[in-house]
């Protein structure tokens, strides 16, 4: 991955959480009680992780987004400006409290349940109040763990500014037919392709969708076709991965390795590298790499 003198801009709209990670020594199923070796909380949301992803990688990242106004609001406030964040369109919920996951695992699975909490209660006025932001940005990042009206707020903004958008489809929801057709590249997980296109088959989706949609799983592989072949990229842990946030990592790589004006199959395995310094620790930012850490050539 080569760098450019410049230094790009990001929007990431999206949620931001504290995870609630619990270590079991065997998987609860239905009806059972089992005990936890290990209870450990961790700053997470897929917004926050992408943007803190794209902050240590030297870019200058604003993150649109909603917390509680209580004590893991706060915690996230600090941690982001901490991180080099901007933080001034992160607004304040009286209402609803900060938006958790709640996370168990063992041997190496999670099993997660989001609450969104106040990162639901982030509407489209509050994405409109930034669109200053708009005007300068290189590119623009949602997910899909606030409200499908957000991600129509954002993708409006894109498309008045002639911004390129990166979506990381994740927690699966049905796209619509305008986003996909704008989007400048789609990240999605292997298993939830019939939610989002409403089809299965990885190699019909991608062969619509050429250098714009990239296929992951936990073995930290993406699959996109070129406009001539299916591209694979594989860097798989050495060791048992962490999976928590290895998508947001990708994703975070991708865009930066895009912003800077490489090629595609760069950005891939820029994305990739990112996503495997993530597995190699616990918790979704942990194991972020900065920049300055980096061999880049």
């Amino acid at each position: 991955m080569k760098l450019s003198t410049h230094q790009p801009k990001i929007i990431v709209v999206g949620s931001s959480s504290i995870d609630l990670v619990m270590n079991t020594v065997q998987p609860a199923l239905p009806g059972e009680t089992v005990m936890a070796a290990q209870s450990e909380n961790f700053f997470g949301g897929k917004g926050a992780n992408q943007a803190v992803a794209c902050s240590r990688l030297g870019t200058s990242v604003y993150l649109i987004g909603r917390v509680g106004m209580d004590p893991y609001g706060q915690q996230i406030l600090r941690h982001l400006k901490d991180e080099g964040v901007n933080v001034a369109y992160i607004s304040e919920d009286q209402d609803e409290p900060t938006g958790t996951a709640y996370v168990t695992s063992f041997d190496g699975k999670n099993s997660i349940v989001v609450v969104p909490s106040a990162n639901r209660s982030l509407t489209p006025k509050k994405i409109e109040m930034a669109k200053d932001l708009f005007e300068t940005a290189d590119i623009v990042l949602v997910q899909l763990e606030t409200s499908s009206e957000v991600l129509q707020q954002t993708y409006e903004l894109c498309k008045k500014n002639k911004k390129r958008l990166g979506i990381y489809a994740a927690p699966a929801t049905k796209l619509s037919d305008e986003i996909v057709d704008y989007a400048t590249f789609i990240v999605a997980k292997k298993k939830d392709l019939s939610i989002l296109f409403g089809e299965d088959r990885k190699e019909v989706i991608l062969q619509k969708l050429p250098n714009k949609l990239f296929i992951r799983n936990d073995t930290n592989t993406t699959i996109y076709y070129d406009g001539e072949e299916m591209r694979y990229y594989q860097k798989e842990p050495e060791n048992k991965a962490h999976n928590m946030g290895m998508g947001d990592a990708f994703t975070a790589g991708f865009a930066v390795a895009l912003c800077h004006g490489n090629p595609i199959k760069e950005c891939v395995k820029f994305g990739n590298d990112i996503s495997l310094r993530v597995s190699a620790h616990r918790g979704s930012q942990r194991g972020l790499p900065h920049l300055r850490d980096l061999e880049l050539k």
